[in-house]
């Protein structure tokens, strides 16, 4: 894919739609839910017409902390899933991306100290309008560390951009030595976790 991809998430629409479009502005994903359910499946489509579906997400069981989001192609073949990291992401966001059982990827947010003012201040009438003007949270996708300690290499970056009445993202690819089946699951993984997170703003 040609990066950085923007993301884009209509806060104020009546059903959640996610777009997600090239560096040249050319459609990659489109997500739109009537009514959106997270133990429903969740439809994604190469563009706004749906004509083409690409890929389905859906949890595992009613949705709680523990849930896991597991994709599939528009052939049913499964492509991995995401998980969020329990009690772990009350604080911080912590996602794991997941290979069968095996853990492909992590994303967790770089900063949550920009989180909770986020939340703070959108919160506050009027003031709210703005925050996302303001506190922009960045979330970075890192491959296991093998010994433990310290964060892994870091893959893709997804940073929240300054907009108005919506929830705009950017999402820079770091490493180029990433195979095109774990970029889509890292890109669902990142799609899910947007609409998890979203009533942060």
């Amino acid at each position: 894919m040609n990066y950085p991809l923007k993301m884009n998430f209509k806060i104020l629409a009546v059903a959640p739609q996610i777009f997600v479009r090239d560096a040249n502005g050319t459609d990659v994903m489109y997500v739109k839910q009537k009514l959106f359910k997270l133990k429903e499946a969740i439809n994604v489509f190469s563009d706004q017409s749906q004509s083409n579906q690409l890929y389905s997400i859906k949890a595992d069981r009613i949705v709680d902390f523990s849930a896991r989001y597991n994709f599939t192609d528009n052939q049913g073949m499964n492509l991995g899933a995401v998980k969020r990291q329990g009690m772990r992401s009350l604080w911080k966001a912590s996602y794991d991306v997941l290979d069968g059982d095996m853990v492909k990827f992590h994303i967790q947010e770089e900063n949550a100290f920009v989180k909770v003012l986020d939340g703070c201040f959108s919160e506050i009438p009027i003031v709210g309008t703005f925050s996302g003007y303001v506190f922009n949270p960045a979330y970075l996708v890192t491959r296991p560390n093998g010994s433990g300690s310290g964060p892994g290499q870091i893959v893709m970056r997804l940073a929240k951009e300054p907009a108005f009445l919506e929830s705009s993202f950017s999402i820079e690819q770091v490493d180029p030595n990433v195979s095109e089946q774990e970029e889509k699951q890292i890109l669902l993984g990142l799609m899910m976790m947007v609409l998890l997170e979203r009533n942060r703003g």
